[in-house]
């Protein structure tokens, strides 16, 4: 090979190899994003959190600062589903934030994990395993 050739060739591995870490890099840069204690309630406190759901639309969610929240499935057509509105509770515990409703899910307690995502969005996760995508409002 040519000088020219093999330089093009070891910036051509160099690259492949940037490409495959990449992915590595981003997954263990997503762990370091989970929200938690101050900065999770901080993300959450004041705020609507529109969740987007599977038929289309979202699900306003209204975390007070005084620990009530507040939601209407009424704009997602989920009232057919569940009582169209309801409050509840939340609070953190360390790195998750949990939440009680009255109603909804029979007043069962849920947990979540929350990743910080780009634009004003989340991710989160459920301790049932259950888990999508919101963005946060004002």
């Amino acid at each position: 090979m040519a000088g020219g050739s093999m330089d093009r060739a070891k910036a051509l591995v160099a690259a492949m190899g940037l490409l495959m870490a990449a992915p590595m890099a981003l997954a263990n840069d997503g762990a370091s994003k989970n929200l938690r204690g101050e900065a999770l309630r901080e993300a959450v406190s004041g705020k609507r959190i529109y969740l987007s759901v599977p038929l289309g639309g979202e699900l306003p969610l209204y975390y007070q600062p005084d620990g009530r929240v507040d939601g209407s499935g009424e704009a997602a057509g989920l009232g057919r589903f569940l009582k169209p509105s309801d409050s509840g509770r939340w609070w953190v515990e360390g790195e998750k934030l949990c939440q009680q409703w009255e109603s909804w899910y029979k007043g069962r307690v849920f947990c979540f994990t929350v990743k910080k995502l780009p634009e004003n969005r989340i991710a989160w996760a459920r301790d049932d395993g259950e888990s999508g995508i919101a963005r946060i409002g004002r």
